[in-house]
């Protein structure tokens, strides 16, 4: 199931130093990280965190240098041992795992992908790629097709054979990310993985990565401090401040509805048009009509809700188009059928649709975009100013 936590954290925290009581004293008492540091020399990494993360679910965890972020996703696979508290993978223990069920976590469940890619400039795309494959002693023809299922999966197709020192930055990421997938792991754990490419490469392995992981439904930790790319990756984005997680939630319910004057500083930045959709600024039609309506009802309907057009609807809901006022008033005194005075070319949306794509549809159109469902039925209107005060 796909709402079942796979990674549990709680009350993790990780302390370098070693007057540790007293820094631990110290930070029950509510004294920040800085004065723990001044007063007994001990770097507090991470405080009382905990957070659960589902299957399948891209999880990013943002913040900036010295946060703690990179610390705790090292916890993760226990690359870090934590000072105190716990954490489960699939509701076991990681403090019970002996030397070897550790060794086959980080081997078979849980890989790693890392910003400096650590790729071997010894060996060609599909020896890299193939690596992990040959360390568990997988026969060579099984984890060379292994190898490239995932480089085709990757979009390295015609570079198998091409040494590591040949390529693009953006390549080499590729070549990491295929070598993570191919031990086909439960979880990629990814720390700052694009901060060193360029944008429009980093725009394309975000692209990317999104791709694969709809595809193979793989439980994905990232780690970022660019809050533009947490929020376009992320199911779910943990913002962390001196250790401590600051906020849990979607980037929508974040964006909408920030924790503090912290968490609303750190994505005023953010580019609201990618992560708030129409659901978030639509509004109910202030006046609505069936087709089935005398001319004399849309009219009195206009006039009383003070406008100058109504969505139409059939009995079902369904939108149907926009009669203005006008054509109400020709259709009463020409007795025409107000089916034939519809304006049925109107542009139309679902609920999810992004707000940087509707900008574009309320510069073109004559009215307020209609919201509808898969069955098109008339669920709300999102009006130009609407749209632009969300960006605000």
């Amino acid at each position: 199931m796909k709402d079942e936590a796979i990674i549990k954290v709680e009350n993790a925290t990780k302390l370098y130093g070693i007057n540790r009581s007293e820094a631990i004293k110290l930070m029950k008492e509510g004294a920040d990280k800085d004065t723990v540091y001044k007063k007994t020399g001990v770097t507090v990494a991470l405080w009382d965190v905990s957070f659960e993360i589902k299957k399948g679910e891209v999880f990013v965890i943002i913040g900036l240098s010295g946060s703690g972020k990179s610390t705790i996703i090292r916890c993760l696979n226990k690359l870090n041992k934590l000072t105190s508290g716990k954490i489960y993978f699939q509701n076991n223990d990681l403090d019970q795992f002996s030397k070897k069920e550790l060794l086959d976590l980080r081997r078979n469940k849980i890989s790693m992908v890392f910003q400096n890619f650590g790729l071997m400039n010894h060996r060609t795309v599909i020896e890299n790629v193939a690596y992990g494959l040959e360390v568990k002693k997988v026969p060579k023809e099984e984890r060379e097709k292994k190898a490239l299922e995932m480089i085709s999966l990757v979009g390295l197709e015609g570079w198998e054979h091409q040494p590591i020192s040949s390529l693009s930055g953006g390549m080499k990421q590729r070549v990491g990310l295929a070598r993570a997938l191919a031990n086909d792991p439960e979880v990629l754990l990814m720390d700052e993985p694009f901060s060193a490419l360029d944008p429009l490469v980093k725009r394309d392995m975000q692209f990317e990565l999104l791709s694969i992981q709809r595809k193979l439904q793989k439980t994905v930790v990232f780690i970022t401090h660019d809050i533009n790319e947490a929020f376009k990756l992320g199911d779910t984005v943990a913002i962390m401040r001196d250790g401590r997680i600051i906020q849990i939630d979607t980037p929508q319910n974040m964006s909408l509805n920030p924790a503090d004057e912290y968490v609303s500083k750190f994505i005023d930045s953010a580019d609201k048009s990618k992560v708030l959709s129409a659901k978030h600024v639509m509004i109910t039609p202030r006046c609505m009509v069936r087709e089935k309506d005398a001319p004399v009802h849309i009219i009195e309907e206009l006039s009383r809700n003070d406008v100058s057009t109504a969505y139409v609807v059939d009995d079902s809901m369904k939108l149907l188009g926009v009669i203005s006022i006008d054509n109400a008033i020709r259709a009463r005194k020409e007795n025409i059928p107000i089916s034939d005075l519809i304006d049925r070319e109107i542009y139309t949306i679902l609920r999810d649709t992004l707000i940087v794509d509707i900008l574009q549809l309320t510069a073109k159109s004559k009215y307020p975009i209609a919201v509808v469902d898969e069955d098109q039925r008339l669920k709300g209107i999102v009006s130009k100013s609407a749209v632009l005060s969300s960006l605000r």
